[in-house]
């Protein structure tokens, strides 16, 4: 029998299956695309409250709830939505998370409208590339920093809601805008 070598990864990936997936294929990957990552952020939204678990195992009803996160549909909801919404045991049932995401549906797309490309601006707010921290622990790893205060007063300005800067920050690490995979972790280095 070969002895498979351990890998060592961030703590919070824990052992259940789903979490180490999740941690070792797509937490800290850089993403690009406008529509993922104001998807990402609108799941960031729903996590307020909660653990990360709790929304990764509804992500698909969340998906199929709100159309694939398509910001042209979903600025296209009302209140009989609203309400089919809340009668959705697949997701987070929460009117002012739905109504947030709705109107952050909106705020995306008068963005779009303005000529302001969303992943255009949440990048160039981190200088263009993935910050690179080299935490040696999760202690070591902040809840929110300068960067993620500005950037939540920046979508605020432009009406977005559910983006405070712990939540803007968590969403920077999900979509690799920052790199707080640990030192040791074997994600840490692989891009």
């Amino acid at each position: 029998m070969i002895n498979e070598p351990i890998l060592h990864r961030c703590g919070w990936a824990g052992s259940d299956p789903l979490m180490q997936a999740y941690h070792d294929e797509e937490w800290g990957v850089p993403e690009r695309d406008s529509r993922a990552l104001w998807e990402k952020l609108m799941l960031d939204g729903f996590q307020a409250g909660l653990s990360w678990m709790t929304i990764l195992r509804k992500r698909e009803a969340f998906r199929r709830a709100f159309q694939g996160f398509d910001p042209k549909i979903v600025a296209q909801f009302g209140e009989d939505d609203i309400v089919r919404l809340l009668g959705d045991a697949g997701i987070i049932r929460s009117r002012a998370k739905i109504a947030a995401t709705i109107g952050n549906a909106r705020a995306y797309l008068a963005m779009a409208d303005a000529g302001e490309d969303f992943s255009t601006f949440v990048w160039g707010m981190a200088g263009n590339t993935p910050i690179q921290n080299r935490p040696q622990s999760m202690i070591e790893v902040p809840a929110k920093t300068p960067l993620s205060e500005a950037m939540s007063i920046a979508l605020k300005k432009r009406g977005f809601k559910f983006v405070g800067p712990v939540i803007v920050y968590a969403w920077m690490q999900a979509t690799g805008i920052v790199n707080d995979h640990v030192a040791d972790c074997f994600r840490h280095n692989v891009r």
